[in-house]
């Protein structure tokens, strides 16, 4: 067995790290993070520094771990801002820290890579290797938004577990986007008509466009879209059109790209990922005001793709409490961490409890303002 950290994704074979894949999630797959780094989203700029690691057995990737050093708390979804200030007040150095996840990305999956099976074998040794790099040189270990199955090891393994709510939507085998609606009480099912009725009031028809279908001028347009989106909220955008041009070359199947025309121009777009399972809702943006085009754009297109495509969930992104009159339904989300000091470890591990009843009580709240005729439609 041999382990190396690599510093570039480009340092590991891209078919073997793909075969330990689940689900043919592009966001977990090679050429997603590569494209990231060959188009500078992640790096010293924005404080992701690829710190991979890979577990080899006779020169085949046995076990991966995406893991990144952050400089950072900036696309994390996970806010420990607190906990950085309380290190500082006290003397201590928070930053450098160890980071697995998928950079500005609050999607579920796995964080660490195995093949099916050998999760009991690979597992321990990922994390082991983990919190050693963080004995030695970083404060802390974090492991952002793993699957289930994950989220049970690093349970049992004694990591401080945090909890959050996101609101995905579920496809229980619905036929049409109508029969979708069926199942909603009246008052919500109607309001739903009433704002995909506004765009097409509006004049806009909407594109959906795989990889394959994109022109370049499709993608330049998103980009100018996505740019807007942030220097109106954000100020810095991550990713760029040589990124989304690249992932539309080498994930084609996997991108599903949802443009809207108005009088021959395009003025707005949505860009989701799809998995074997997932449709993953990722960046929006517009050029023009038009009355319930985000909604229509990101979730009315994409729950319609789901029921078309038999594709089981949607996950539009973090928050939102507005999505839940839409269908969307509180799924709790879990994260964790590993401290390589004890100073803050009772005191955090304290906040963590906290936090959790408090996102459980949130959770059962939202459950009363579900739109379902049945309740029982959540996870």
């Amino acid at each position: 067995m041999q382990i190396k950290i690599h510093q570039s994704i480009s340092e590991i074979p891209q078919d073997q790290w793909n075969c330990l894949v689940k689900d043919n999630n592009p966001l977990l797959s090679h050429e997603f993070l590569y494209a990231m780094e060959r188009h500078d989203c992640v790096g010293e700029k924005f404080g992701w520094l690829s710190r991979h690691i890979a577990i080899y057995e006779q020169e085949q990737l046995v076990a991966a771990m995406p893991l990144y050093e952050k400089r950072n708390s900036y696309g994390e979804f996970v806010f420990d801002h607190a906990w950085a200030d309380a290190y500082q007040r006290s003397g201590m150095q928070y930053f450098p820290k160890l980071v697995s996840a998928i950079p500005y990305t609050p999607a579920n999956g796995q964080r660490m890579l195995c093949a099916e099976g050998e999760e009991a074998t690979w597992f321990p040794v990922l994390l082991n290797t983990a919190t050693e790099l963080c004995k030695q040189q970083f404060s802390s270990f974090h492991c952002l938004f793993p699957e289930k199955q994950q989220q049970n090891f690093f349970i049992h393994s004694d990591l401080l577990i945090r909890h959050d709510c996101q609101y995905h939507w579920f496809n229980r085998g619905y036929e049409s986007f109508d029969n979708f609606l069926e199942t909603l009480a009246s008052r919500k099912r109607k309001n739903i008509r009433r704002e995909r009725q506004a765009v097409i009031n509006a004049n806009v028809s909407f594109r959906l466009l795989n990889g394959h279908s994109a022109s370049e001028q499709d993608w330049v347009d998103f980009t100018r879209f996505y740019d807007n989106t942030f220097s109106e909220k954000w100020g810095m955008a991550t990713f760029n059109l040589g990124f989304f041009k690249e992932i539309g070359e080498t994930l084609p199947d996997n991108v599903l790209l949802v443009l809207a025309d108005r009088e021959g121009e395009c003025i707005a777009g949505a860009l989701m990922y799809v998995s074997d399972t997932t449709l993953y809702g990722r960046h929006w943006g517009s050029v023009d005001k038009v009355d319930q085009l985000h909604f229509e754009a990101c979730y009315y297109q994409g729950i319609d793709y789901c029921i078309r495509h038999k594709i089981e969930c949607f996950e539009p992104g973090a928050q939102g409490e507005h999505k839940i009159a839409r269908g969307f339904v509180p799924v709790i989300t879990k994260s964790a961490h590993w401290l390589s000091s004890d100073v803050y470890h009772d005191a955090i591990a304290h906040y963590c409890q906290q936090e959790q009843q408090a996102v459980a009580d949130y959770a059962r709240q939202l459950q009363e303002r579900l739109p379902y005729k049945n309740h029982e439609t959540s996870r």
